[in-house]
């Protein structure tokens, strides 16, 4: 007699399908939240207090993600993936950054040169399967990952303060497919409804009413659209990236009225825009750039992590360094590596996970390598801890006159001195050196030792070591007074002003007309950006006034260039822009 096999009843079938479909969206890697010490450590700007209640499993989630890196510039990138300079995505890119600690990756994605204009708004099959794939990868690999809508947000989105109805209906046609596409994959994978949404012409209130129509509709979307995205995590966005405390109340109200524990609201930070740009004499990391990071971080922990709202911070970096195009960082290294230091730290205190945005300024897409090993490992290093750094990375010593003894003043950030050397050599405490709380001192003889023959430039560089974390390393740089001489150039190519930096670093540009008014692009401040209107390259022994620049001057008014080095020596240049020839005198 053949057997038949008997199906299950429909009933039964409908429970061990249900069944399987929560195994399948259960999130992976969850784990709990690390626990806070009773006090703060040093630079904490509260108690290092135990998380709040209430406290449920999306913050678990989120706590899981921390550290978190973004695929930036490759499939937001358009027309092509490619078409910003990245090479096309492979599997071994997460295999890398899995390998370097990362627990989750942002997606970002542009849609609209894949898609339709016009109803119904179609999203090109072969193109849906492409960041599938690339989705898929990274999810195989144990990351979770945030999928988002990204440059639709100014190329169509942003016009919804006039053509409202016909954005609203793409942005929900751009969200049904991508939720119908994605909706079995683990609940590993997150949807960001859009990034940093902005709004043509559009006042305040307006802005905040047209996001939470996106923001509604898209969990609408999402949470009817089956499979997992039933309870899958939803990342919301404030207006903008959330700059101002009006942006994190709207958000706020918006995740509030939707009464759903599986929402995550999201930040961007770049920290304080001066100092991330070097404009206004913001060329260091300053009380005042500190506290706008400290206070973005308490604003987000008050706002949203104390009630129970998990926070995931979709970017964070500087604007202007690390660079690996130009020849030039336009943030000093060091100051530079004491804002990512703080970064790391306010996010662990404030249990904010942070996505470190990577356009290929941080891994060589080519090679799989860190363009910057020791900056990366700073960052490392704050996923888990402090690191002591100092006042500088930089010591100047002038080349001519007696060598003094210097003093450096240490910034111990809950750490303690451990040691220091410079190469082979291992400097003994007392003879070498001498520590006094916070403040290094380097006698005479050692300063001799360390800057040798004096040739200008860095003769050396120093390691100092702390309890905690990575070393701080300060170069020994022997300078001379820099020399600039006459120039001519036009308003089409810009100026090239010969300088002979002679050792030194250049910090910062002041232009002013003759009534101390500030001269340039940038109208409100006397100190022009670095970069944008000026550009040092100190291996050609020049400093290029760009034609932005140039453009922005007043004819036939001369202007007065104040240059000012990191040694703290100053050059003053007068350039005068007639039509469109420029000419420059020392």
């Amino acid at each position: 007699m053949r057997h038949v096999q008997r199906r299950a009843p429909r009933t039964r079938l409908a429970a061990v399908i249900a069944s399987l479909t929560v195994l399948t969206c259960t999130v992976l890697g969850a784990g709990t939240l690390p626990a806070r010490a009773a006090t703060a450590p040093a630079g904490a700007t509260r108690d290092d207090a135990p998380l709040p209640a209430p406290h449920n499993a999306a913050m678990d989630a989120v706590a899981a993600m921390q550290p978190s890196w973004n695929l930036g510039n490759t499939l937001d990138a358009f027309p092509t993936e490619t078409s910003w300079g990245n090479p096309l995505v492979t599997k071994k890119l997460f295999d890398t950054v899995k390998a370097e600690g990362f627990r989750s990756v942002r997606i970002p994605v542009t849609w609209s040169s894949y898609q339709s204009a016009t109803a119904p708004y179609t999203i090109d099959p072969t193109w849906m399967a492409r960041v599938k794939q690339v989705v898929d990868w990274a999810l195989d690999d144990g990351l979770y990952v945030d999928l988002n809508v990204h440059h639709d947000s100014w190329q169509w989105i942003a016009d919804m303060t006039t053509e409202h109805d016909q954005v609203l209906a793409r942005f929900d046609a751009t969200w049904t497919q991508i939720a119908t596409a994605f909706k079995d994959e683990s609940r590993r994978l997150l949807f960001e409804s859009v990034n940093e949404p902005q709004f043509n012409n559009a006042t305040t209130a307006q802005g905040q009413q047209m996001l939470s129509e996106l923001n509604t509709a898209f969990f609408n979307i999402v949470r009817h659209s089956g499979g997992c995205n039933g309870t899958r995590l939803l990342v919301l966005p404030a207006i903008d990236g959330g700059n101002t405390q009006s942006d994190l109340d709207g958000l706020s109200a918006e995740m509030a009225s939707l009464h759903d524990t599986n929402l995550v609201a999201t930040v961007h930070y770049y920290g304080f825009w001066p100092f991330t740009v070097n404009i206004a004499g913001f060329d260091s990391f300053n009380t005042q750039t500190q506290q706008d990071l400290l206070d973005r971080f308490s604003s987000v922990y008050t706002n949203f992590v104390a009630k129970g709202i998990p926070v995931y911070m979709g970017e964070y970096a500087t604007f202007k360094y690390p660079d690996y195009v130009d020849d030039y960082n336009a943030i000093e290294p060091g100051e530079g590596n004491k804002f990512f230091e703080l970064m790391g730290y306010e996010a662990r205190i404030n249990h904010v996970t942070t996505a470190l945005w990577d356009a290929g300024q941080f891994l060589n897409r080519n090679t799989f390598q860190q363009r910057f090993p020791a900056l990366f490992a700073l960052i490392q290093s704050s996923w888990k801890t402090r690191s002591g750094t100092a006042a500088s990375d930089q010591l100047f010593i002038p080349e001519s006159g007696p060598i003094t003894a210097q003093t450096v003043s240490l910034n111990l950030n809950g750490t303690t001195f451990k040691g220091l050397s410079s190469g082979d050599w291992k400097l003994v405490k007392g003879r070498d050196y001498a520590v006094n709380g916070d403040q290094l001192t380097l006698p005479a003889a050692t300063v001799a030792r360390l800057v040798g023959s004096q040739t200008p430039g860095v003769d050396s560089t120093l390691t100092v070591r702390f309890s905690k974390g990575v070393p701080w390393t300060i170069n020994v740089i022997s300078y001379g007074a820099v020399t600039q001489a006459n120039a001519t150039g036009n308003t089409t190519d810009g100026l090239v002003i010969p300088t002979d930096f002679n050792g030194d670093v250049l910090a910062e540009m002041q232009a002013t007309y003759a009534d101390g008014t500030g001269a340039g692009p940038a109208s409100w401040t006397t100190y022009q950006e670095y970069g944008a209107s000026f550009a040092p390259n100190a291996a050609g022994n020049t400093i290029t006034m760009t034609p932005a620049f140039l453009t922005a001057i007043n004819d036939g008014v001369p202007v007065t260039l104040t240059f000012y080095y990191w040694s703290g020596a100053k050059t003053t240049y007068t350039i005068t822009k007639s039509g469109t020839t420029v000419t420059g005198t020392a």
